[in-house]
């Protein structure tokens, strides 16, 4: 078995005193796609501020390629090759389209993406190149959002809503955009309320309930797990 891109056993993690994590399980292998599904609060982006250190207590164990990163810096766990793609997107307003996506810094080796090649996957970047980040669509900065860290060279991409609020368009666009990525071999971890997005593009899925992981969904077995995701996922 090749070492894992992501694996986590036991982790535990709390905001102050707000214990948010139970002891979370999970494993990605290199070139997934894998989605933390569950409802509002579960502690699916707990999960990924967890392995970038951006909580505050941590226990239990983080592998990144095999690496130990519990006690690691933010700054360190990100030199390891990951793209975050937060859910606020952070981008900067004041900046060109073009000016946010020559900001970050490498942290990877080898899967950088030229801007040419980003242009290619996003041409309304392209046309949109010169104008602020403010003035973009909100497809459009969550496509700058996304295009941004494919420029590290990180190889682990975390992407945390990327639907959210989107017209159906710019859903479709970025189901391709994920599948493109994946064949590139890029490992991609969604969190996702969006299921109609979600199954259609992950390998496996976890389902998050109270800071623990609750089911383990693979592919070929959502039809036959449809009723018992409705239950889990229901508002």
């Amino acid at each position: 078995m090749t070492t894992p891109a992501l694996e986590i056993q036991s982790l535990n993690a709390w905001y102050g005193e707000s214990h948010v994590l139970h002891g979370i399980d999970l494993t990605v292998q290199k070139g997934e796609v894998v989605c933390l599904l569950g409802r509002n609060g579960a502690g699916r982006t707990s999960t990924l501020r967890a392995i970038l250190g951006l909580v505050g207590k941590r226990t239990g164990s983080i592998k990144v390629n095999g690496q130990e990163v519990i006690g690691m810096p933010t700054y360190q766990v990100a030199k390891l090759g990951i793209g975050y793609c937060p859910e606020e997107r952070g981008i900067f307003t004041s900046l060109t389209c073009e000016q946010n996506l020559m900001l970050p810094p490498k942290v990877g080796e080898g899967m950088a993406m030229t801007v040419d090649e980003i242009y290619q996957m996003f041409p309304n970047l392209y046309e949109r190149r010169s104008s602020p980040g403010g003035k973009l669509s909100g497809g459009e900065q969550q496509m700058l959002a996304i295009a941004r860290i494919l420029r590290t060279g990180a190889n682990l991409l975390l992407l945390d809503e990327i639907t959210e609020g989107l017209a159906p368009v710019i859903v479709q666009k970025l189901t391709e955009v994920v599948r493109a990525l994946k064949e590139r071999g890029f490992t991609i971890v969604l969190v996702e309320q969006n299921f109609r997005f979600a199954s259609k593009l992950a390998d496996r899925n976890y389902v998050i309930e109270h800071g623990q992981v609750v089911k383990m969904v693979e592919r070929i077995e959502l039809e036959a797990s449809q009723e018992e995701l409705k239950i889990l996922l229901g508002v």
